[in-house]
Protein backbone atom coordinates (compact mmCIF):
# COMPACT_ATOMS: atom_id res chain seq x y z
CA UNK A 1 0.00 0.00 0.00
CA UNK A 2 1.38 3.67 -0.78
CA UNK A 3 1.14 6.76 -0.16
CA UNK A 4 1.79 8.44 -3.06
CA UNK A 5 -1.46 10.40 -4.27
CA UNK A 6 0.00 14.19 -3.74
CA UNK A 7 3.36 13.52 -5.58
CA UNK A 8 1.90 11.30 -8.51
CA UNK A 9 -0.71 14.01 -9.03
CA UNK A 10 2.31 17.27 -8.83
CA UNK A 11 4.25 15.12 -11.18
CA UNK A 12 1.27 14.03 -13.92
CA UNK A 13 0.21 18.21 -13.71
CA UNK A 14 3.80 19.29 -14.71
CA UNK A 15 3.01 16.96 -17.65
CA UNK A 16 -0.38 17.92 -18.64
CA UNK A 17 0.27 21.39 -18.67
CA UNK A 18 -2.00 24.25 -18.50
CA UNK A 19 -4.86 25.15 -21.25
CA UNK A 20 -4.69 24.27 -24.29
CA UNK A 21 -6.95 23.40 -27.57
CA UNK A 22 -4.59 21.85 -30.21
CA UNK A 23 -6.32 21.26 -33.53
CA UNK A 24 -4.89 17.52 -33.92
CA UNK A 25 -6.22 16.59 -29.80
CA UNK A 26 -9.52 14.66 -30.46
CA UNK A 27 -9.97 15.90 -26.44
CA UNK A 28 -10.49 19.24 -27.96
CA UNK A 29 -10.39 22.33 -25.17
CA UNK A 30 -8.42 21.42 -21.86
CA UNK A 31 -6.75 23.04 -18.86
CA UNK A 32 -4.86 20.97 -16.44
CA UNK A 33 -5.60 17.98 -18.92
CA UNK A 34 -8.93 17.69 -18.21
CA UNK A 35 -10.73 18.03 -21.30
CA UNK A 36 -13.79 20.22 -21.04
CA UNK A 37 -16.22 17.24 -21.58
CA UNK A 38 -14.93 15.40 -19.24
CA UNK A 39 -15.03 18.74 -16.87
CA UNK A 40 -18.60 19.39 -17.37
CA UNK A 41 -19.62 15.87 -16.73
CA UNK A 42 -18.02 16.06 -13.56
CA UNK A 43 -19.55 19.70 -12.20
CA UNK A 44 -22.73 18.62 -13.60
CA UNK A 45 -23.45 21.88 -15.78
CA UNK A 46 -21.31 23.81 -19.17
CA UNK A 47 -18.45 25.79 -18.26
CA UNK A 48 -17.96 28.80 -20.07
CA UNK A 49 -14.15 29.48 -19.29
CA UNK A 50 -11.87 26.76 -18.94
CA UNK A 51 -8.74 28.62 -18.13
CA UNK A 52 -10.51 28.97 -14.63
CA UNK A 53 -9.85 25.63 -13.52
CA UNK A 54 -6.70 25.69 -11.12
CA UNK A 55 -4.74 22.70 -9.29
CA UNK A 56 -7.49 22.73 -6.14
CA UNK A 57 -10.35 22.50 -8.43
CA UNK A 58 -8.72 19.02 -10.56
CA UNK A 59 -7.19 17.48 -7.65
CA UNK A 60 -10.15 15.76 -6.53
CA UNK A 61 -11.25 15.11 -9.93
CA UNK A 62 -8.36 13.39 -10.74
CA UNK A 63 -8.42 11.27 -7.04
CA UNK A 64 -11.67 9.76 -8.54
CA UNK A 65 -11.97 9.38 -11.89
CA UNK A 66 -8.33 7.99 -12.28
CA UNK A 67 -6.33 7.22 -8.96
CA UNK A 68 -8.94 5.66 -6.99
CA UNK A 69 -10.22 3.29 -10.16
CA UNK A 70 -6.89 2.15 -11.11
CA UNK A 71 -6.37 1.11 -7.18
CA UNK A 72 -3.45 3.03 -6.86
CA UNK A 73 -3.26 3.33 -3.15
CA UNK A 74 -3.29 -0.80 -3.20
CA UNK A 75 0.08 -1.02 -5.93
CA UNK A 76 3.16 -0.90 -5.14
CA UNK A 77 4.90 2.70 -4.97
CA UNK A 78 5.94 3.55 -8.26
CA UNK A 79 3.94 1.56 -10.41
CA UNK A 80 0.84 3.22 -8.26
CA UNK A 81 2.36 6.80 -9.90
CA UNK A 82 2.92 4.44 -14.28
CA UNK A 83 -0.39 3.42 -13.65
CA UNK A 84 -1.99 6.98 -12.56
CA UNK A 85 -0.29 8.73 -15.43
CA UNK A 86 -0.99 5.70 -18.27
CA UNK A 87 -4.53 5.96 -17.04
CA UNK A 88 -4.44 9.95 -17.59
CA UNK A 89 -2.91 10.16 -20.54
CA UNK A 90 -4.75 6.94 -22.44
CA UNK A 91 -7.73 6.26 -20.47
CA UNK A 92 -8.39 4.03 -17.24
CA UNK A 93 -9.74 0.80 -19.21
CA UNK A 94 -6.12 0.62 -21.25
CA UNK A 95 -4.67 1.42 -18.01
CA UNK A 96 -6.23 -1.06 -16.29
CA UNK A 97 -5.67 -3.74 -19.19
CA UNK A 98 -1.85 -3.03 -19.94
CA UNK A 99 -1.24 -3.47 -16.05
CA UNK A 100 -2.61 -6.84 -16.49
CA UNK A 101 -0.95 -7.67 -19.31
CA UNK A 102 2.32 -7.37 -17.81
CA UNK A 103 1.62 -8.81 -14.37
CA UNK A 104 0.32 -12.02 -16.33
CA UNK A 105 -3.31 -11.20 -14.74
CA UNK A 106 -6.28 -11.80 -16.67
CA UNK A 107 -7.03 -8.74 -18.54
CA UNK A 108 -10.66 -7.93 -18.21
CA UNK A 109 -10.09 -3.94 -18.02
CA UNK A 110 -10.82 -4.21 -14.27
CA UNK A 111 -8.42 -4.00 -11.34
CA UNK A 112 -9.34 -6.46 -8.79
CA UNK A 113 -7.39 -8.10 -5.82
CA UNK A 114 -6.37 -11.12 -8.68
CA UNK A 115 -4.78 -8.06 -10.18
CA UNK A 116 -3.15 -6.53 -7.18
CA UNK A 117 -2.12 -10.26 -6.23
CA UNK A 118 -0.08 -10.35 -9.40
CA UNK A 119 1.51 -6.58 -8.98
CA UNK A 120 2.76 -7.31 -5.08
CA UNK A 121 6.08 -7.66 -4.69
CA UNK A 122 7.33 -6.83 -8.39
CA UNK A 123 9.08 -4.46 -10.39
CA UNK A 124 6.67 -3.82 -13.08
CA UNK A 125 7.05 0.05 -14.00
CA UNK A 126 9.76 -1.11 -16.99
CA UNK A 127 7.33 -3.40 -18.83
CA UNK A 128 4.40 -1.15 -18.12
CA UNK A 129 6.44 2.00 -19.63
CA UNK A 130 7.26 -0.58 -22.50
CA UNK A 131 4.01 -1.53 -23.48
CA UNK A 132 2.60 1.84 -23.21
CA UNK A 133 5.22 3.05 -25.77
CA UNK A 134 3.95 -0.11 -27.97
CA UNK A 135 0.48 1.19 -27.79
CA UNK A 136 1.47 5.13 -28.50
CA UNK A 137 2.93 4.24 -31.39
CA UNK A 138 0.64 2.78 -33.48
CA UNK A 139 -1.92 5.72 -32.15
CA UNK A 140 -2.50 7.62 -36.06
CA UNK A 141 -1.69 11.09 -33.92
CA UNK A 142 1.84 9.73 -33.10
CA UNK A 143 3.28 12.25 -35.61
CA UNK A 144 1.68 14.96 -33.91
CA UNK A 145 2.51 14.32 -30.22
CA UNK A 146 4.96 11.02 -30.15
CA UNK A 147 8.26 13.03 -28.96
CA UNK A 148 5.94 14.70 -26.26
CA UNK A 149 4.58 11.33 -25.07
CA UNK A 150 8.18 9.68 -25.31
CA UNK A 151 9.79 12.19 -23.12
CA UNK A 152 6.19 11.72 -20.70
CA UNK A 153 6.86 8.02 -20.92
CA UNK A 154 10.86 8.44 -19.89
CA UNK A 155 9.95 10.63 -17.80
CA UNK A 156 7.36 8.62 -15.97
CA UNK A 157 9.74 5.64 -15.85
CA UNK A 158 12.44 7.11 -14.07
CA UNK A 159 10.57 8.81 -11.13
CA UNK A 160 8.28 6.06 -10.80
CA UNK A 161 11.64 3.68 -11.00
CA UNK A 162 13.01 6.46 -8.31
CA UNK A 163 9.82 6.24 -6.07
CA UNK A 164 10.11 2.18 -6.45
CA UNK A 165 13.57 2.31 -4.74
CA UNK A 166 12.53 4.71 -2.12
Amino acid sequence: MTDNWALSLSHVLRHEGGYADHPSDPGGITNLGVTKSAWEAHVGHPVADMRALTVADVGPFYKRRYWDKLRCDDLPAGLDYAVFDLGVNSGVGRAARILQQVSGAEVDGMIGKATLRHCAGRSLVDPLCDARMRFLRQLPTFGVFGKGWTNRVADVRARAKQMEAE
